[in-house]
């Protein structure tokens, strides 16, 4: 079985192949993506308009490079797998089309996917993980804690009430005039840092809810960065450094909650596993592997490609629906706002 995975609802343009070997594991055939970083960096972030007309002018190209380097061509793939949404509308119609023709033309099942789901999937791809789990799902746009039952079959523990963590991360970055992607830049300046100079607030420390706050810890940083002003080399690692180890602490908190919680709606966990951009974060990655082994599971976190977008993780999850029978049709919509696990359950 080999499938094909469109990603355009951000900005990332990606193409993939993925198979199923002979003993039911995930294979990457090939993985192609096309950032547009230098094309947003001057504006401190993703212009919609301009990550729609990116994708326009590579996707066709991209896709053949995907198949030619997983050394298949269309007529053999089995399914087109697609992100839907959530994401840039205008960037979610250009893949969401683009699979629909494919789809049409070379008569092959067609798989929309819920761009949050391919992420919660990826581990299954990576490692071949069982379910249940607990999945830290933390992005710019996205910063949620969810039990992943099955394909399709989620609860959500617990989400952010206002910004989620990289978009958290992007802001700071941008308060404290550092380059684009802020993330990253975050996490590099915070290595030089002392984490302990500032005394910045921990919010939903302790709560008894698996939710997120991180509007008051960016706040507290802004005031610290302009009692300074002008800000030192070191006055900016050292607020790097301890807004860092705020975060980590919350999510570490957080994720304890949720643990708690799981075993109400899905028995015990296989595994704790992060995913999506902010899961390549070194320290949250390694908080969360010592917590993890505390209570004495598995940590799980996808190779560093496969936190941010990418078109492995849309062709894996249409697999894993094409295994059950979930296509759908030419109708199927394009949604900027498509939440994968609907309610959280009752507290």
């Amino acid at each position: 079985m080999k499938i094909l995975g469109i990603e355009t609802t951000c900005d990332e343009t990606a193409a993939a192949v993925v198979t199923l070997d002979d003993d039911e594991r995930g294979r990457i055939l090939s993985n192609e993506v096309l950032s547009q970083i230098a094309e947003h960096a001057a504006y401190g972030g993703v212009v919609p308009e301009i990550a729609a007309r990116a994708h326009v002018e590579v996707l066709d190209r991209l896709i053949a490079r995907a198949l030619q380097r997983a050394g298949t061509a269309l007529p053999e793939i089995d399914g087109i797998a697609v992100a839907a949404g959530p994401g840039l509308i205008g960037g979610v119609l250009i893949g969401l089309v683009t699979a629909k023709t494919l789809s049409l033309v070379a008569r092959k099942p067609l798989l929309a996917v819920n761009h949050l789901e391919a992420h919660a999937l990826t581990p299954r791809l990576t490692d071949g993980l069982a379910f249940p789990y607990l999945l830290l799902l933390a992005s710019g746009g996205h910063t949620q804690l969810v039990a992943v039952k099955g394909v399709g079959d989620y609860v959500r523990l617990g989400t952010t009430i206002d910004d989620a963590i990289g978009e958290a991360f992007d802001k700071v970055a941008k308060l404290l005039g550092l380059g684009y992607p802020g993330g990253p830049e975050v996490e590099r300046q915070a290595a030089n840092g002392n984490p302990e100079r500032f005394a910045l607030p921990r919010p939903m420390l302790g709560r008894r809810q698996a939710d997120f706050s991180l509007s008051g810890l960016k706040t507290a940083l802004r005031i610290e960065a302009e009692r300074l002003e002008p800000l030192a080399t070191q006055d900016v690692a050292d607020l790097c450094a301890s807004f860092q180890a705020a975060v980590v602490d919350v999510v570490v908190d957080r994720v304890r909650v949720a643990l708690r919680a799981f075993s109400t709606v899905a028995g015990h966990p296989t595994a704790l596993v992060a995913a999506g951009g902010v899961a390549a974060n070194g320290a949250i990655r390694r908080a969360l592997a010592a917590q993890a082994g505390e209570v004495g599971l598995g940590f799980v976190a996808p190779p560093l490609p496969l936190c941010g977008d990418n078109g492995a993780m849309i062709a894996w999850a249409g697999l894993e629906r094409l295994r059950l029978g979930l296509v759908d049709d030419l109708t199927v919509p394009a949604r900027a706002r498509w939440p994968f696990a609907e309610a959280a359950p009752a507290t």
